[in-house]
């Protein structure tokens, strides 16, 4: 069995609820990512942002990204993995759930996401493939 810890990207950075949407964006282009997982001043995980979360929900309606935070745009309802989670489980989520992108949670500590990336790099191309398109549906 292949778990969600052994394809995840480890480590990643979280944005704090209170940061504007502007250094979000900063730090998804310094890290070359499109998606932060938005975290609480205690630590614990409080929603994801993505980069299209940024424009559609912010920019196109005249938002200020200077000014409005992470956590205003925080989506509520996560799709979330465990570490030791099963990742046929954790496929089958992200399909149900269309979503691109899972935290990995170790306890009540976030310590990766699995992303269509970290699939693509790591399953076969057919599973790549039935996932991706499932999503996308």
């Amino acid at each position: 069995m292949t778990t969600a810890r052994e394809i995840m990207t480890p480590d990643p950075r979280c944005i704090g609820e209170s940061e504007s949407l502007q250094e979000a964006a900063r730090l998804m282009a310094e890290l070359d990512v499109g998606a932060l997982p938005i975290c609480g001043a205690d630590g614990k995980l409080r929603g994801m942002l993505t980069d299209r979360d940024i424009v559609v929900k912010c920019v196109a309606r005249g938002g200020r990204p200077a000014i409005e935070t992470a956590g205003l745009l925080a989506e509520r309802t996560l799709v979330l993995a465990k570490a030791d989670d099963d990742i046929r489980d954790v496929l089958t989520s992200m399909e149900r759930h269309q979503v691109r992108r899972v935290p990995v949670l170790d306890g009540h500590e976030l310590v990766g996401i699995i992303s269509q990336a970290d699939i693509a790099l790591t399953l076969s191309a057919t599973q790549t493939g039935e996932t991706v398109e499932a999503i996308s549906e």
